[in-house]
Protein backbone atom coordinates (compact mmCIF):
# COMPACT_ATOMS: atom_id res chain seq x y z
CA UNK A 1 0.00 0.00 0.00
CA UNK A 2 1.33 3.25 -1.22
CA UNK A 3 1.94 6.48 1.56
CA UNK A 4 -0.41 8.31 -0.51
CA UNK A 5 -3.18 8.07 -3.44
CA UNK A 6 -4.75 10.12 -5.13
CA UNK A 7 -6.98 10.07 -8.74
CA UNK A 8 -8.54 12.89 -10.80
CA UNK A 9 -10.49 12.32 -13.69
CA UNK A 10 -9.23 14.41 -16.83
CA UNK A 11 -11.06 15.17 -19.95
CA UNK A 12 -8.24 14.36 -22.41
CA UNK A 13 -7.94 10.96 -24.25
CA UNK A 14 -5.06 8.60 -21.85
CA UNK A 15 -2.67 9.21 -24.80
CA UNK A 16 -2.24 12.81 -24.49
CA UNK A 17 -2.21 12.44 -20.63
CA UNK A 18 0.46 9.79 -20.92
CA UNK A 19 2.48 11.92 -23.12
CA UNK A 20 2.51 15.23 -21.15
CA UNK A 21 2.93 13.24 -17.26
CA UNK A 22 6.06 11.12 -18.24
CA UNK A 23 7.70 14.45 -19.89
CA UNK A 24 9.96 15.37 -17.29
CA UNK A 25 9.94 19.25 -18.56
CA UNK A 26 6.30 19.34 -17.57
CA UNK A 27 7.21 18.63 -14.27
CA UNK A 28 7.24 22.09 -12.70
CA UNK A 29 4.32 23.03 -14.80
CA UNK A 30 2.20 20.87 -12.48
CA UNK A 31 3.68 20.32 -9.16
CA UNK A 32 4.15 22.63 -6.62
CA UNK A 33 7.28 21.22 -5.42
CA UNK A 34 9.29 20.91 -8.88
CA UNK A 35 12.20 23.56 -9.36
CA UNK A 36 13.40 21.79 -12.72
CA UNK A 37 13.69 18.50 -14.18
CA UNK A 38 15.59 16.90 -17.24
CA UNK A 39 16.72 13.94 -18.71
CA UNK A 40 20.05 13.09 -18.36
CA UNK A 41 20.69 10.61 -21.13
CA UNK A 42 18.99 13.45 -23.59
CA UNK A 43 17.35 10.32 -25.75
CA UNK A 44 13.22 9.71 -25.17
CA UNK A 45 12.20 8.69 -21.87
CA UNK A 46 12.34 4.85 -21.46
CA UNK A 47 12.84 2.37 -19.43
CA UNK A 48 16.69 2.82 -17.33
CA UNK A 49 16.24 6.61 -18.22
CA UNK A 50 17.43 8.89 -15.17
CA UNK A 51 16.21 12.08 -14.69
CA UNK A 52 17.53 14.79 -12.51
CA UNK A 53 14.91 16.69 -10.21
CA UNK A 54 15.44 19.60 -8.13
CA UNK A 55 12.61 20.35 -5.65
CA UNK A 56 12.05 22.92 -3.10
CA UNK A 57 10.56 22.47 0.03
CA UNK A 58 9.92 25.47 2.28
CA UNK A 59 13.05 27.38 1.28
CA UNK A 60 15.50 24.51 1.13
CA UNK A 61 15.76 23.01 -1.80
CA UNK A 62 16.80 19.20 -3.00
CA UNK A 63 18.34 17.79 -6.03
CA UNK A 64 17.81 14.01 -7.03
CA UNK A 65 17.55 11.19 -9.49
CA UNK A 66 14.58 9.59 -10.72
CA UNK A 67 14.94 6.40 -12.66
CA UNK A 68 12.37 5.39 -14.69
CA UNK A 69 11.46 1.15 -13.76
CA UNK A 70 8.40 0.84 -15.93
CA UNK A 71 6.85 2.11 -18.76
CA UNK A 72 3.54 1.19 -20.73
CA UNK A 73 1.98 3.56 -22.82
CA UNK A 74 -0.45 4.61 -22.34
CA UNK A 75 -1.37 2.90 -19.11
CA UNK A 76 1.03 3.34 -16.76
CA UNK A 77 4.62 4.26 -15.56
CA UNK A 78 6.84 3.68 -11.99
CA UNK A 79 10.07 5.47 -11.21
CA UNK A 80 12.26 5.51 -8.15
CA UNK A 81 14.42 7.58 -6.07
CA UNK A 82 18.39 6.37 -6.41
CA UNK A 83 19.98 8.36 -4.25
CA UNK A 84 19.59 11.22 -2.01
CA UNK A 85 18.50 10.52 2.17
CA UNK A 86 14.58 10.88 0.96
CA UNK A 87 13.88 8.60 -2.14
CA UNK A 88 10.48 9.11 -4.11
CA UNK A 89 8.78 5.97 -5.36
CA UNK A 90 6.31 7.13 -7.94
CA UNK A 91 3.25 4.83 -9.95
CA UNK A 92 0.72 6.48 -12.22
CA UNK A 93 -1.50 4.75 -14.11
CA UNK A 94 -4.26 6.20 -16.36
CA UNK A 95 -7.72 4.31 -17.10
CA UNK A 96 -9.40 5.32 -20.02
CA UNK A 97 -13.28 6.57 -19.34
CA UNK A 98 -15.88 7.38 -21.85
CA UNK A 99 -14.59 5.35 -24.81
CA UNK A 100 -11.22 6.86 -24.32
CA UNK A 101 -12.48 10.37 -24.45
CA UNK A 102 -11.74 10.87 -20.94
CA UNK A 103 -8.61 9.24 -18.27
CA UNK A 104 -9.08 8.68 -14.79
CA UNK A 105 -5.16 9.50 -13.89
CA UNK A 106 -4.16 7.94 -10.16
CA UNK A 107 -1.07 8.50 -8.66
CA UNK A 108 0.97 6.54 -6.04
CA UNK A 109 3.70 8.18 -4.32
CA UNK A 110 5.85 6.42 -1.25
CA UNK A 111 8.96 7.38 0.38
CA UNK A 112 12.39 5.50 1.65
CA UNK A 113 14.48 6.81 3.92
CA UNK A 114 18.22 6.30 3.89
CA UNK A 115 20.00 8.04 7.05
CA UNK A 116 18.46 11.23 8.45
CA UNK A 117 15.91 10.44 6.15
CA UNK A 118 14.29 7.59 7.71
CA UNK A 119 13.29 10.26 10.46
CA UNK A 120 12.69 13.14 7.72
CA UNK A 121 10.51 11.06 5.05
CA UNK A 122 7.62 10.32 7.88
CA UNK A 123 7.61 13.63 9.69
CA UNK A 124 8.21 15.80 7.04
CA UNK A 125 8.17 15.12 3.24
CA UNK A 126 5.13 12.57 3.36
CA UNK A 127 2.51 15.00 5.00
CA UNK A 128 4.02 17.75 2.75
CA UNK A 129 3.11 15.99 -0.27
CA UNK A 130 0.03 14.27 1.30
CA UNK A 131 -1.05 18.39 1.32
CA UNK A 132 0.69 18.84 -2.47
CA UNK A 133 -0.50 16.20 -4.42
CA UNK A 134 -4.40 17.07 -4.53
CA UNK A 135 -3.13 20.70 -6.19
CA UNK A 136 -1.00 18.76 -8.03
CA UNK A 137 -3.47 16.76 -9.57
CA UNK A 138 -5.70 19.99 -10.06
CA UNK A 139 -3.12 21.91 -11.72
CA UNK A 140 -2.75 18.96 -13.98
CA UNK A 141 -6.71 18.39 -15.15
CA UNK A 142 -6.42 22.64 -15.52
CA UNK A 143 -3.51 22.58 -18.26
CA UNK A 144 -4.55 19.52 -19.76
CA UNK A 145 -8.08 20.70 -20.09
CA UNK A 146 -7.17 23.92 -21.30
Amino acid sequence: MSAIRQSIDISRSPEDVFEYVTDPTHLPEWQDSAVSARPLDGAPLHVGSKVAVTRRMGKREFPMTMEVTELDPPRSWHIQGVDGPVRGDVRGTIEPLDGGKRSRVTLDLDFEGHGIGKVVAPLVVKPYARREMPRNEEKLKHLLEN
